[in-house]
């Protein structure tokens, strides 16, 4: 659902350097509205990183960031700093940092399905009522870019797509345009019009291929899952190995991947057909192969 309209964000060779060291270098980045932009890649990548500086709270070392003259952020953090102990009801929740009626408030949770939540404590909520709670939140902004931080961690699959749906029928209703961080460095949201693969530089960039015609997830999820998920092919000529160094697709070693980004075409496979290496969340390199 790509649009010719004016980048929301846009990122041109970005990166940020800390103590001497990148944390993330060579960034080409655009959301625009309505589209969906999905960053993934293993822990310690860069992910956040990016996400900060599309959003202007960190100043790029290199590089530019440039965010359309008034833009308005909608914002679902990975986590919440609260203390579960005290009385907290969904409707203070969403009026912490906006001033919402009552009123405000049931529309605000009933564009996610979650009007019923209004006067529950966010102690007692699921996992994947905290995620239409926080959504609801970010939505009461009218957001023209919403940043989602892992949105389904701690959710199972069948979460995990309703989720997905959830977000796609945002983007329908908002026009906004969405920048999202995920935890899974295969399984993607179908609807994702980019998926940029980060390990410290653009390792990779394409889109999803579809799992509509996979039985195997048609027998664990039916169709609705193949709908709403999808597998992305990495596609890497390069590995980064242990030591911090990076092996080339020719076998030589060097400091760093030149150019500090790549971006290749992503042939569609099945899943688990990858040639490469990739770290795992544990930081060990795995053959995907």
């Amino acid at each position: 659902m790509k649009t010719s309209e004016t980048p929301l964000v846009q990122l041109t060779r970005a990166g940020i350097r800390k103590a001497g060291e990148w944390l993330v270098r060579g960034v080409d980045l655009t959301v625009s509205p309505g589209e969906i932009v999905t960053l993934i890649g293993p822990n310690g990548s860069g992910k956040s990183t990016t996400a900060k500086m599309a959003l202007g709270i960190l100043k790029p070392s290199e590089g530019a960031a440039v965010r359309r003259p008034g833009l308005k952020v909608g914002y679902v953090p990975q986590k919440l700093a609260i203390d579960w102990t005290l009385p907290l009801s969904v409707q203070r929740f969403l009026r912490l940092t906006n001033p919402l009626s009552e009123e405000e408030s049931r529309r605000a949770l009933a564009r996610t399905g979650a009007e019923r939540l209004l006067r529950s404590q966010m102690r007692n909520l699921s996992g994947g009522e905290l995620q239409r709670v926080l959504l609801a939140r970010a939505m009461a902004r009218n957001p023209d870019l919403l940043v989602l931080d892992e949105p389904v961690q701690g959710v199972d699959y069948a979460g995990e797509i309703e989720i997905y749906d959830l977000i796609s029928e945002i983007r329908s209703a908002l026009g906004c345009g969405i920048l999202m961080i995920s935890h899974d460095l295969h399984v993607v949201m179908a609807a994702a019009d980019q998926v940029v693969c980060l390990n410290g530089h653009v390792c990779c960039r394409g889109t999803p291929s579809e799992l509509s015609s996979n039985e195997n997830y048609h027998a664990l999820f039916g169709s609705r899952g193949g709908a709403a998920l999808a597998v992305y092919e990495h596609h890497h000529d390069h590995v980064h190995l242990p030591d911090g160094k990076v092996r080339l697709a020719d076998g030589t070693v060097c400091e760093e991947c030149p150019g500090a980004h790549h971006d290749h075409a992503h042939p569609d496979h099945a899943r688990g057909s990858h040639d490469h290496e990739h770290p795992n969340k544990s930081g060990r390199l795995t053959n995907a192969g």
